[in-house]
């Protein structure tokens, strides 16, 4: 009786650790988009109009379909932890499965945003776009920026939950043992929350 006792608290102490080195670290991650949103918002402020003559630029429908992809995405992970805790191990592999599908979705439709871009020769230090406006110059170069770092999170999020895809179904993560999968959850809803703040500063500039 000790032992199960103590097995209980140790396995408490785990979670609380886990669960402070998560928050810790979506911290540090909230201070190095928040320098970034800091940067955006004092060239938005020197050049606006420039800022929205570019944001014209922006395909919305793209723009659009992937916020409501991520949200999707988000209550997919959601249920696959919530599915976890009941012991539902069949429905929590199948929300991770959607969560991964529907980030690789997102990526193809900023790989195509990207393209099209691309294609009419705006990238950074094209000779198109260096002769532009340096607002815009400024803007472009901040949206590659930003959405590629986002880009770059939402991968790394398809990779750590197909991680958790593999230790749901090898029975690592459990009903008893969920935090991995929570830890999870809470960076994809975080990478999701920071989309919900860029897209409406870079395709909805008013």
């Amino acid at each position: 009786m000790d032992n199960s006792n103590e097995k209980v608290v140790r396995h408490r102490i785990d979670y609380t650790g886990a669960k402070m080195g998560m928050w810790i670290f979506l911290f540090t991650e909230v201070l190095f988009f928040g320098g970034l949103f800091l940067l955006y918002s004092v060239f938005r402020s020197k050049y606006s109009t420039d800022f929205h003559n570019s944001a014209a630029e922006l395909d919305v429908f793209l723009g659009t379909a992937n916020t409501l992809i991520l949200l999707t995405s988000s209550m997919s992970m959601a249920l696959s932890i919530a599915l976890v805790r009941k012991g539902r191990k069949g429905l929590s592999i199948l929300c991770q499965i959607a969560t991964i599908t529907l980030g690789l979705i997102f990526l193809v439709n900023k790989y195509i945003e990207w393209g099209a871009h691309i294609s009419h020769g705006i990238y950074p230090h094209s000779p198109q776009l260096d002769h532009m406006s340096r607002g815009k110059i400024i803007f472009f170069s901040l949206y590659y920026v930003m959405t590629g770092i986002h880009g770059l999170h939402v991968l790394i999020g398809i990779c750590v939950i197909t991680g958790t895809l593999i230790f749901t179904a090898r029975e690592i993560i459990k009903r008893e043992d969920f935090v991995k999968l929570e830890n999870t959850g809470l960076y994809w809803h975080f990478v999701d929350i920071i989309w919900i703040y860029l897209f409406p500063l870079f395709y909805l500039i008013t």
